[in-house]
């Protein structure tokens, strides 16, 4: 595999940044996802066909973490930076708490030939088989039933597992990312917590490396570590 770099990044308080925030921030008709993807492909964008090769999610408002196949580079001084190789010694068996948030989907037909295969998000395609009047009253147990589901069916390809008592759905966000494009980006966003353990060490960082889930473009898919203490 190739060599991994993980960066914890936050934008510099110094007067001559922070005066950017309104221009950074708070720009009217765009999600903060896109205004922050944004500023995480500075970091990036050395030339103009650069493909996107990293993760990022954001932690809190102008703090970041980003996992990179090639160390990030703060052309324009916007940042602090702190990067270290990303090289986890993982055995079979080991725990780990993680932390995770998704865009969790499904492949789901549509009762139309040409749109069969299209993904919806497992809770609104869960929520499509229930009367309306009975929504909101599911919505709750639907979440965490589909999203650990979804998360189970991740551990089978990425070489973990869980027990669902040690594992916290904390919530679902239908979320829709109006960018630069003509067409609105419509996510369902669920945050995963909790424990898991490893059954196949190499695949696991594989997976870790390439992401969870769609939307990564937008702050998504990106599995925090750490062992436990």
């Amino acid at each position: 595999m190739n060599n991994l770099f993980l960066s914890r990044i936050s934008v510099r308080e110094e007067p001559s940044v922070s005066t950017l925030g309104p221009i950074l921030f708070d720009v009217s008709g765009h999600h903060r996802s896109e205004i922050s993807r944004r500023l995480m492909w500075t970091l990036f964008a050395d030339s103009p066909d650069r493909k996107r090769d990293f993760l990022w999610r954001e932690s809190q408002a102008g703090r970041f973490y980003v996992l990179s196949s090639r160390a990030p580079e703060d052309r324009h001084q916007l940042f602090n930076v702190e990067t270290k190789e990303f090289q986890p010694a993982l055995s079979a068996g080991d725990r780990l708490v993680f932390s995770l948030r998704a865009n969790a989907t499904v492949a789901r037909s549509r009762g139309n030939a040409d749109r069969a295969g299209k993904r919806d998000d497992v809770v609104m395609a869960a929520l499509k088989s229930i009367p309306k009047d009975e929504r909101a009253s599911a919505r709750k147990d639907l979440i965490q039933r589909e999203g650990l589901a979804w998360l189970r069916r991740q551990g089978m390809a990425a070489g973990f597992e869980f027990n669902d008592k040690e594992v916290s759905v904390d919530g679902y966000e239908p979320t829709t990312i109006r960018g630069t494009g003509k067409r609105a980006l419509r996510l369902g966003i669920i945050e995963f917590d909790g424990v898991l353990t490893i059954r196949d060490p190499d695949l696991f960082v594989s997976k870790i490396a390439s992401g969870f889930g769609r939307g990564k473009a937008f702050g998504l898919g990106l599995m925090l570590v750490r062992r436990m203490r």
